[in-house]
Formats: structure tokens, C-alpha cells, sequence
């Protein structure tokens, strides 16, 4: 899916999903932090979102981030080429959603994760947990004032709803992140282990 066709998805799926909670276009703009321009602009498939405006519209919404971004095909093969990927990116991290899975009480959404030296991303938190699997290069990952260092091969999974950071020891980084959200609800309010999802 090239940039063209995944904005028309995030438009189309930001409109319905809005529609659908009955929602006008100033209450998301209100829930969200997001412009209401900004808002009409992403619902007619123009402008170019970043990690946090979709991460804020997934809140606003009580929704994950996949349904924000997945055109809903029931295919029984998959596959997806990464050059076709819309990609999200904020200071020091470029997102690309491999897939999303819904299975009887989660949802799952897979992305390639590329991390740029010299910047660190940080999160406020947001629903869910994260899985995050390195492939190449050092990464520092999880709490500010904790965290993991992970090399090639390392995973973690962390509550995601706490402040995090991203932010590589070195060169760049190649990493797989997994998002975990309850299917049965909006973004998660979280407990228990990363092993095991906990019932709410």
C-alpha cells in the first residue's frame, strides 16, 4: 500500500470510527489535542500524520492504532512488502504496521521499528504493552530513568501506559514492535504480567 492509498485508509477509517462513537469533528479535535483543520485534513486524506497524532487519535477514540490504520481485508495469505508501507515517523523513530491481529481477547499489531542515533523518543505512556525484539544495533528502551539496554536478538515487554524512551547506544537500530491491546475495549487499562494478558 503506498502513501496515496494509506492516507485514503486512515481517512476512511478516522471518519467511520468518529462517526460511529458520534463524535463531531470539534469533540475529537477537543479529546485528541489535534486541530480541527488538522482533523479535516486527515479525514480527506491529505496531510501527513506522525506518531503522536496517531497514537492521540487512538485515544481520543478508545480504539488501538490498527483500526486507525488496517484496511479490512479477510485474506487467507498475507503478505505485505515494507516498501509499501505507510511509514510513521517523529523525531527518532520510523513506524511501518506490518499487521494487525485480533484473536479472542487481544489485539496484536506488528511493525518494523527503525531508531535514528542522536534523538531519543519519549512517550507520556499510552494503552497497551509493548514487545520489542532487536534485529541490529544497541537499543535503550523502557522506563527514563531505568531503562533496558537491548542488543541484536534481545526482546522486552513492558507496560506501555508509563513513560518510555527510545534511544540507540551507537549506530542506528532494527527492531520488531509488538502492541497488545484487549479486543473487547479501547486502549487498556493495564496489570499483570507481559506473559500473560490479565482480564480487566
Amino acid at each position: 500500500m503506498g502513501r496515496e492509498s494509506a492516507g485514503q485508509v486512515l481517512a476512511a477509517n478516522l471518519r467511520a470510527l468518529r462517526e460511529r462513537a458520534g463524535l463531531s469533528l470539534s469533540e475529537v479535535a477537543r479529546r485528541s489535542g489535534i486541530a480541527k483543520g488538522t482533523l479535516s485534513q486527515l479525514e480527506s486524506g491529505a496531510g501527513n500524520p506522525t506518531i503522536e497524532t496517531v497514537f492521540s487519535l487512538s485515544n481520543a477514540l478508545s480504539v488501538p492504532v490498527s483500526s486507525l490504520l488496517t484496511e479490512r481485508l479477510d485474506p487467507e495469505v498475507v503478505l505485505v512488502r515494507s516498501r509499501g508501507l505507510e511509514v510513521l515517523s517523529s523525531n527518532a523513530v520510523d513506524l511501518r504496521m506490518l499487521r494487525r491481529m485480533d484473536l479472542t481477547e487481544t489485539v496484536f499489531e506488528l511493525y518494523d521499528q527503525r531508531v535514528r542515533p542522536g534523538e531519543v523518543q519519549r512517550s507520556e505512556g499510552h494503552p497497551g504493552r509493548e514487545h520489542v525484539v532487536v534485529t541490529s544495533g544497541v537499543l535503550r528502551v523502557g522506563p527514563p530513568d531505568s531503562p533496558f539496554e537491548l542488543e541484536a536478538g534481545d526482546y522486552v515487554c513492558f507496560p506501555a501506559r508509563q513513560p518510555h524512551i527510545y534511544e540507540t547506544v551507537g549506530g542506528p537500530v532494527v527492531s520488531v514492535l509488538l502492541l497488545e491491546y484487549p479486543a473487547d475495549a479501547g486502549p487498556p487499562a493495564l496489570g499483570g504480567s507481559c506473559a500473560t494478558p490479565q482480564p480487566e
